[in-house]
């Protein structure tokens, strides 16, 4: 079966070449990008991704048409999951700008949206990761770092290293030498029954089930602290879990040769899937 993806409002069948040398995207990274879930047709966390695009947007200078909503996207996400037959999801929606050199002023959005098939995970990951660090590029701690732009180098760098070490993912620290965030995911340690995440001044990117989660242990009897994150405390927690989109929640079982429970950890889930 023929895979379609959506360029500007047009679909095409995957492979179709849209985009030209002159992109600015391909050239200099330039440009935002959500990963959302869709399950049954409706967007997980809707909201926030499209909140989190938007004011994105707005950092980066995008100049954003009225037409240009997040019920304008939603619709064709929806359009391109009903023709790909993807009932259940994981959509890639990337935004940037059009052609030009480094000093055009050209600032109107384009847009690319993807989708794929999606298994939803109805438990806690049973098998526990495996991670490591990866420490030749450090994320910076400046306004941009909170985006998911389309210069994501570092997070590259460290999924070439993944393959290279042969774990499930790596951690990617910020110019402090503290912890960030992960190549795919937000980090989460948990000490004394306390859960602790790098606050969004540390340079991870402000994810959307990070959010979420945060605000329901707010919620919650299980206390939630924002503050930087060392990687002594690592080595010393109890428990360790990553969260993203797709995958939600997934427990880390080793860290080079430490190992985590996840007693806790099972709790948050339970929570957030009631939630």
């Amino acid at each position: 079966m023929s895979i379609f993806f959506a360029y500007n409002d047009k679909i095409y069948e995957d492979g179709t070449a849209v985009i030209g040398p002159d992109n600015r995207s391909l050239r200099y990274g330039d440009g935002l990008f959500e990963t959302m879930k869709v399950i049954n047709g409706k967007i997980r966390l809707g909201d926030y991704h499209f909140e989190r695009l938007f004011s994105g947007m707005k950092i980066l200078q995008f100049e954003i048409p009225g037409y240009f909503t997040a019920s304008y996207l939603e619709n064709k996400i929806a359009e391109l999951c009903k023709k790909n037959q993807h009932s259940s999801a994981r959509v890639r929606l990337m935004v940037f700008r059009g052609n030009g050199g480094l000093y055009d002023t050209g600032n109107k959005p384009n847009y690319i949206i993807q989708s794929w098939d999606v298994e939803h995970a109805d438990e806690l990951n049973s098998n526990g990761l495996i991670i490591d660090i990866y420490s030749e590029a450090k994320k910076s701690c400046d306004k941009f770092a909170n985006l998911k732009t389309n210069n994501f180098l570092p997070y590259v760098m460290a999924a070439l290293y993944i393959k290279q070490v042969n774990v499930n993912d790596c951690i990617v620290l910020n110019n402090y030498d503290r912890i960030c965030d992960t190549t795919i995911a937000n980090i989460f340690i948990i000490k004394d029954g306390i859960v602790y995440t790098p606050s969004l001044s540390e340079g991870c990117i402000a994810g959307v089930m990070r959010r979420f989660i945060i605000e329901k242990l707010l919620q919650s009897d299980i206390q939630i602290i924002e503050k930087p994150v060392t990687v002594e405390e690592l080595e010393n927690a109890d428990e360790v879990f990553i969260t993203n989109a797709i995958k939600e929640i997934r427990w880390v079982k080793r860290f080079k040769d430490i190992e985590y429970k996840n007693k806790l950890i099972q709790e948050v889930w339970n929570l957030i899937k009631k939630a």
